[in-house]
């Protein structure tokens, strides 16, 4: 078995698309601002964040629950610079609902939510993980 992707269903296609491509910069594979499908990678990352049309999808199952509450999935995006992230994003319109700040003494997060009312974490490594400080001292 090979994980392929996690899509989020979303109501608001053009919404969240245009969330992910304009205000976090997430380059998409092609451009699909009205759907049903859409997938968006970092620069320079293999990771990539998949988005599908809500109503779409129901037509495919010929069911789908109503639009879950509140938050529903989580989102995490590691930057190297959180405060320079965290202003940039918010020139573009971002609102966050947790300015940056500490979470233990090994990263720095910050939150924020898609229009589809999505949870995104941005957080910056404070400490190198274990193996990371094992792998550069050989």
């Amino acid at each position: 078995m090979e994980l392929t992707q996690i899509r989020l269903l979303v109501s608001d296609f053009p919404a969240v698309y245009r969330f992910y491509r304009d205000v976090l910069g997430l380059k998409p594979q092609f451009e699909a601002e009205s759907g049903p499908y859409a997938k968006l990678s970092p620069a320079g990352g293999q990771a990539a964040i998949a988005l599908q049309d809500r109503a779409q999808m129901a037509a495919v199952l010929g069911q789908l629950g109503s639009e879950p509450e509140g938050s529903r999935s989580l989102v995490v995006l590691r930057v190297d610079d959180l405060d320079a992230a965290h202003a940039e994003l918010t020139s573009r319109g971002a609102e966050f609902t947790r300015d940056p700040g500490p979470m233990g003494d090994r990263i720095r997060v910050a939150y924020l939510e898609d229009p589809a009312g999505n949870l995104i974490e941005l957080q910056e490594w404070l400490a190198l993980h274990g193996s990371d400080v094992r792998a550069r001292q050989l």
